[in-house]
């Protein structure tokens, strides 16, 4: 079952769609006693009660598929004479009205279904007229085939919360009456599949609320079919065996978010290059996609090879598929991680660039120091060097603006000698002392 015939299902979830022809269920205690059951015409129920009861159908029909929603196969050995396929479909060709196959149904979740507490057992039997549809989807006004179905629901019956009221017969506010409440369903399962809009006999879509704990024991003795893994499961097992293969825990989040990336590209680009009013195909990640998507991930080989190993242990019967096991807290998680990084690396870049400002800054106010000083005709320190690169000079030469052109170099005596014109009204010193005239 694909979304769009889950879909197709769910919408008759309504009063105006609804076709249900009869609903049974029963009550049941924590000391696993029936306290009630019950069978009625679904379409006499009081508005109400329909509405309610309609909402638990619906929720049986909700969640994502490979998840929430897992289509089941039976054995062949369940479709023979006394096998749990046979039963159902007993059951959904009664309509219902046969009480003793109801109780049998009943007594066979109460031996099997592990929870601790109170529970409604709700069963709806339908038949749905399936309208032709052409290729752009169009309904046309002929039936393909009438699709008969069962609808199981086992819903958590509580106490509701205690609280304040008004108690009209004492017109006062006080403490309100505490009721059992039915609450959404726990688990549930739609019998016959409904597979590209028709009868699947050899199929169940078993739905579970907690993906964690999908309630593996109905699956197999209740329904009688292999317990399959949710995504969520799968999801789990998948990080345990990443976590396992990678012992440095620095670097175990830094690969798992480079898989989930990977993974993350693979989905958007199967998107990408899907017509809009169709569903991508899943991306089934079998021992051989994975080996490639850890190579994209540059998963260092010694960890890739374990990975590799768990992988094929753990899901060589039933790959899992790559969108239902990207994880977006390690997305999220990586991304954040991988967004300090950078803002790391450039504050860095700022620091040095902030330091060399500064060395900049600091070679520019010496030197208009100097200036400042031999303008006011300043002696002694001033005149010393200005800059480190000045300390390997032997000759440092600081002179005002105007005679800075009329600097010569010749040659005296062999040797290369500086030649500065000087006036008769001109001064001139040698680290600090002035220079005696001759």
């Amino acid at each position: 079952m694909n979304k769009k015939d889950i879909l197709e299902l769910k919408r008759r979830m309504k009063k105006t769609h609804c076709t249900f022809t009869r609903m049974c269920g029963c009550y049941v205690n924590a000391e696993k006693e029936i306290v009630l059951t019950f069978n009625e015409n679904f379409l006499n129920l009081e508005e109400d009660e329909l509405h309610k009861y309609l909402e638990i159908a619906a929720k049986t029909l909700s969640g994502t598929p490979g998840n929430n929603l897992l289509e089941l196969s039976f054995p062949k050995e369940q479709e023979e004479a006394g096998g749990k396929q046979q039963f159902l479909m007993g059951l959904k060709e009664s309509r219902l009205k046969n009480d003793e196959l109801a109780q049998a149904f009943y007594q066979l979740v109460i031996e099997n279904y592990d929870y601790a507490g109170n529970y409604l057992i709700v069963l709806f039997h339908d038949a749905y007229d399936v309208m032709t549809k052409t290729s752009d989807n169009n309904a046309l006004d002929e039936s393909e085939e009438v699709y008969e179905y069962l609808l199981a629901a086992v819903c958590p019956v509580a106490l509701s919360k205690p609280g304040l009221g008004y108690l009209e017969s004492e017109n006062r506010i006080g403490p309100r009456m505490r009721d059992w409440v039915v609450g959404v369903p726990d688990v549930g399962f739609v019998f016959p599949a409904f597979t590209e809009r028709s009868t699947d006999v050899h199929s169940a879509m078993y739905y579970t609320k907690d993906t964690k704990e999908p309630h593996d024991e109905f699956m197999e003795f209740i329904l009688g079919c292999p317990a399959r893994q949710t995504a969520t499961e799968k999801k789990n097992t998948f990080q345990e065996i990443v976590s396992g293969a990678v012992p440095d825990e620095r670097k175990r989040g830094r690969v798992l978010y480079d898989i989930h990336e990977t993974l993350q590209g693979m989905v958007e680009e199967k998107a990408l290059y899907t017509e809009p009013e169709q569903e991508p195909d899943p991306i089934v990640l079998t021992p051989q996609a994975i080996q490639d998507v850890l190579t994209s991930s540059n998963v260092p080989e010694e960890i890739a090879v374990r990975i590799e190993r768990s992988y094929t242990e753990k899901f060589a019967d039933e790959p899992p598929v790559a969108d239902l096991l990207v994880d977006k807290k390690i997305l999220n998680a990586g991304a954040h991680e991988r967004r300090e990084e950078e803002l790391l690396v450039e504050v860095q870049q700022l620091k040095d660039e902030l330091g060399l400002t500064k060395n900049e800054l600091a070679l520019a106010q010496s030197t208009a120091r100097a200036v400042s000083d031999f303008a006011e005709g300043a002696v002694g320190e001033a005149a010393v060097a200005l800059t480190p690169e000045d300390a390997s000079c032997e000759v440092i030469l600081r002179v005002a603006p105007k005679k800075a052109d009329q600097i010569t170099t010749q040659m005296i005596g062999g040797r290369r000698c500086i030649v500065i014109p000087m006036e008769e009204n001109e001064h001139a010193s040698i680290n600090g002392a002035e220079l005696a005239e001759e």
